[in-house]
């Protein structure tokens, strides 16, 4: 499994494709191959970019949790899988982002590919330039989420 480790700005050229940083190629496990999904996230106005290994292993996460004959799950689902794309890198490392999405998140020219353990976040500058959590805000969540007892093992 890959970790992304870094942020970086990157151009989105006039056909929509952006160059993977090779500092982000060079964390993929030499056997990875150079296919990606992406996606509009979840809670934020960015796109998640998965390995497709990493992909593969949110599917298995989520077709153990769902029941397509279930009204919710099947709501879920279909809002989970509305607007991904399969992703490959040409002989450039350029990935050819689909301009729908590029357009949900506002990104036109400039770009931060973000990493974030095994995805990559995909920001229009002028957003991810405004996401900033005061320090002692971010230490009290650091706290809260990560400060459990002294007494509990590190695994």
């Amino acid at each position: 499994m890959a970790t992304f480790i870094g942020d970086y700005a990157c151009k989105v050229d006039v056909k929509g494709r952006i160059i993977l940083p090779m500092a982000f190629k060079k964390q993929m496990p030499a056997d990875a191959c150079d296919h990606f999904v992406v996606r509009k996230d979840i809670f934020e106005n960015c796109l998640v970019l998965y390995s497709i290994e990493d992909w593969n292993r949110q599917l298995l996460k989520i077709r153990k949790k769902m029941n397509p004959y279930n009204r919710e799950h099947n709501m879920f689902l279909r809002n989970f899988f509305k607007g991904t794309a399969e992703l490959t890198l040409d002989s450039n490392n350029r990935m050819l982002i689909p301009k729908r999405l590029l357009d949900i998140i506002g990104a036109e020219r400039d770009v931060v590919l973000a990493g974030q353990d095994g995805r990559i976040e995909i920001w229009a500058a002028a957003v991810y330039e405004r996401l900033d959590m005061p320090a002692e805000d971010f230490a009290s969540l650091a706290e809260k989420l990560m400060g459990g007892s002294i007494n509990e093992p590190d695994e």
